[in-house]
């Protein structure tokens, strides 16, 4: 984090309670209309917004913007729980206790006598654990399918990974590209669209495996060039309207030229 603040000490979470007791009044009878409005479902977008505001504040190196949405985001949680408090579930101690037990179990190398030799190790006996526990879920069953797709396609990866279904090195999967390429071009050439679709997915696939095998990470390759593509766009709007124009009215040639001095700063 980009920001220094002095050492902040030992914490057990013990102002969690002061946060419950906001949302639990927040909903009482003469609370606030709108949160008692809300369902689990109303809430869904927002659990999925505030995460990304977490991921956004952690990329932007703020200790005090990552405060603040971690904090949103846990707002979410507590939320949700108390909803599910209230229809006879389960309840905000029910959720801490669940995943304090989880976090003890999967990992008996910390409070427990089992020793491992590195995180290799700490990661196959945490899926062999996680299998023991849901003996009944499939290998992938555990990842949502609301996951972004190029996430969601390394996390596929990763588990295939660990039950043999990979390739040995970069370079095995790498071939992998350029054979999807191939059939995306016969079906782009067939004027096929469903098939396109279909071989489109395939190259996206190997591409994520590509990064996977280097520990890249897609989604932030993805969105580093989307950023700089964004930013020459709105150079290049910038430079136009400084000639007295728009991207629009310019002609190929000229769009290309602008671009070309855009691309020459960065």
């Amino acid at each position: 984090m980009h920001e220094k603040s002095s050492p902040v000490g030992t914490q057990d979470g013990v102002t969690l309670p002061r946060l419950a007791e906001i949302m639990a009044r927040l909903l009482a009878p003469d609370g606030c209309p709108w949160d008692r409005e809300q369902t689990l479902q109303t809430l869904r977008p927002f659990v999925i917004e505030e995460a990304y505001e977490v991921v956004d504040a952690i990329d932007s190196g703020s200790a005090a913007e990552l405060r603040e949405e971690l904090g949103d985001l846990l707002m979410q949680i507590v939320f949700q729980a108390e909803l599910a408090r209230r229809q006879g579930w389960f309840g905000l101690d029910d959720v801490v206790a669940a995943i304090s037990e989880k976090l003890v179990r999967r990992h008996p190398h910390v409070f427990g006598d089992v020793k491992v030799s590195g995180t290799d190790e700490v990661l196959a006996n945490w899926e062999k654990l996680k299998a023991a526990e849901k003996k009944d879920r499939g290998l992938l069953d555990s990842l949502p399918k609301s996951l972004p797709a190029l996430l969601r396609a390394v996390r596929i990866g990763e588990k295939a990974a660990r039950v043999g279904y990979d390739w040995p090195d970069v370079r095995g999967v790498r071939a992998k590209v350029d054979e999807e390429l191939g059939e995306l071009d016969v079906a782009l050439a067939s004027g096929d669209d469903a098939r396109a679709e279909e071989e489109l997915g395939d190259v996206l696939f190997a591409l994520a495996s590509v990064a996977r095998k280097r520990g890249l990470d897609p989604e932030a390759a993805l969105r580093g060039t989307l950023d700089r593509f964004t930013k020459r766009v709105q150079s290049a709007e910038a430079l136009a309207r400084a000639d007295g124009t728009t991207l629009p009215e310019l002609d190929d040639a000229a769009r290309d030229a602008l671009w070309e001095r855009v691309k020459a700063h960065g």
